[in-house]
């Protein structure tokens, strides 16, 4: 048999496997790195940590009352050691780090920084964004008009030497960065990786790295890396203002009603409380004090994680399960193997990630758009796609993979065929 007839077949059996799966008109959805009921059911005793009869923090702060900028200090205090950020350099705030990204980066368009007095937005601003990448960064970057300029990763984290070619331009304010199993790749950047970027020349007098450690403490397996400190790498190469800390409860208790966290250098630590004084007479302390009592320790969110973790690991056995038994030895693609977070990465043939999204939806699978892991929803290569396997029942995650893995082959081999 002939190459190209060999590759016809492959194309008829893929065909017709697409076809039965979509037959069963099944709706599943496994687009965003959403918990599921059974992990938000693990915080139910949050709703009641706190009685009206019971609202006054251990060191006697009213939290039905205005003030407090920073956050309760017990809470602030318990989450210090897990982000390896100062309790003094550390602000508790509301349910969405992403506000307090938004905040921040408009604070330095209009007042500039504690490295530079000059307002970003005065000129052009632009930011580095390594790819594959999370959406909501670039989003929220363009809405602020930022330009957004493409590095790659590779296993260690963002590629520095690229990195640092971008940031001679003074117009090159910083870098966004995932740093504990990257939204989608789960990466993990090494230390010496994160040396490098916090000693990395910039022109940018006060170059930020966006240090987004949304999956800290989301870990899957028993042996884990640990939260780096990204504070006291950044102060002994001399720029102990660069990372600006972002991270949040989001997905450890309930999505919609957690509490997120800013932490800096000792001088941005104080610059963020200056403009945060002028829009907000303080966060929601009620609900600071149920996550203070939730927890009681930093052990206690330790334990907390462990308990996701077995609900979740199953969701990720299971696609990966299937993707090596359905595509493994087949170059038809390649997948990440995530210690932690919410993603897997799936990389397909060039040119194909767009159909195979779009094959997905019409099979009932519903995956992210393609382009979304990189700034403006392009992917050059058209080859990313982001699976994320928590929100579903581990059957239905691994049904929704076979689907996926249909669509796979369907696309892959009528590229292969038309060459």
């Amino acid at each position: 048999m002939s190459p190209t007839s060999e590759l016809q077949a492959e194309l008829e059996s893929a065909s017709g496997a697409y076809q039965e799966f979509a037959s069963r008109g099944l709706k599943l959805d496994i687009t965003r790195g959403k918990p599921a009921s059974a992990q938000l059911d693990l915080a139910a005793d949050l709703l009641t940590a706190v009685t009206s009869d019971d609202v006054m923090t251990p060191s006697g702060v009213d939290t039905r009352n205005y003030g407090g900028l920073d956050g309760i200090v017990e809470l602030r205090e318990l989450f210090s050691p897990l982000l390896k950020i100062p309790s003094n350099q550390l602000l508790a705030g509301g349910n969405a780090s992403l506000t307090l990204m938004a905040q921040a980066l408009t604070f330095a368009l209009m007042h500039g920084t504690v490295g530079d007095s000059r307002p970003w937005g005065q000129g052009p601003h632009k930011l580095i964004c390594p790819v594959p990448g999370y959406d909501r960064h670039f989003t929220l970057a363009e809405s602020l008009g930022f330009e957004l300029l493409s590095i790659p990763m590779d296993s260690q984290g963002p590629v520095v030497a690229e990195a640092q070619r971008l940031a001679e331009d003074e117009t090159v304010k910083g870098m966004w960065l995932v740093p504990m199993y990257s939204n989608p790749t789960g990466i993990t950047i090494t230390e010496e990786r994160a040396k490098e970027l916090a000693a990395m020349p910039a022109a940018a007098p006060d170059f930020t790295l966006l240090w987004d450690n949304a999956y800290g403490l989301h870990h899957l397996r028993d042996e884990h890396p640990e939260v780096l400190d990204i504070l006291d790498i950044c102060a002994k190469t001399g720029h102990p203002e660069r990372p600006w800390i972002f991270a949040s409860t989001s997905k450890i208790t309930h999505a919609g009603a957690g509490v997120s966290f800013f932490g800096a250098g000792p001088e941005t630590s104080d610059w963020i409380r200056s403009n945060l004084a002028k829009i907000s007479i303080g966060p929601d302390k009620v609900n600071q004090l149920r996550h203070l009592r939730f927890f009681s320790t930093p052990e206690g969110v330790e334990e907390h994680m462990r308990q996701h973790a077995k609900i979740i690991a199953p969701k990720f056995d299971a696609v990966l399960d299937t993707l090596e038994r359905e595509l493994g030895g087949t170059d038809l693609a390649q997948w990440t193997h995530p210690d932690g977070g919410y993603f897997i990465t799936l990389t397909t043939l060039e040119g194909t990630a767009d159909r195979i999204v779009k094959l997905a939806a019409e099979a009932g699978v519903k995956l992210t758009p393609a382009g979304a892991t990189h700034p403006y929803g392009l992917d050059p290569h058209n080859n990313v796609i982001r699976i994320a396997p928590t929100m579903p029942t581990v059957e239905d995650v691994e049904l929704a993979a076979q689907g996926l893995v249909a669509c796979v082959k369907l696309a892959s081999y009528e590229k292969l065929l038309a060459g």
